[in-house]
């Protein structure tokens, strides 16, 4: 999972998307005007209701994917939380080309 953002004439929106690493489809996505937790939230849980729960869920550190919100989902569904260390771009090469 990443965010990235999208100009618009006015500022910024931003793109939470959940990726699945083997087939590199994008699982769930949500759109949000402020980079909040709760959007990254609702993309995950929309993802597992979908999809099932992963076993290995892989994001960077972002304050996002870091918080107790976030993190506390995963655990709460048994997930392993795997992030990127600092300059690890070739994690996320998949979401960040999306």
């Amino acid at each position: 999972m990443d965010i990235t953002y999208l100009l618009m004439a006015r500022g910024f929106v931003y793109l939470a998307a959940v990726i699945d690493w083997y087939s590199r489809r994008v699982l769930a996505r949500r759109v949000s005007i402020t980079m909040d937790t709760d959007f990254c939230i609702e993309a995950v849980e929309d993802a597992i209701a979908r999809y099932g729960t992963p076993a290995i869920f892989n994001t960077d550190q972002g304050s996002q994917f870091t918080s107790q919100a976030f993190t506390g989902l995963l655990k709460e569904h048994g997930i392993a939380i795997s992030m990127d260390g600092k300059d690890c771009w070739r994690d996320n090469v998949f979401i960040e080309r999306l």
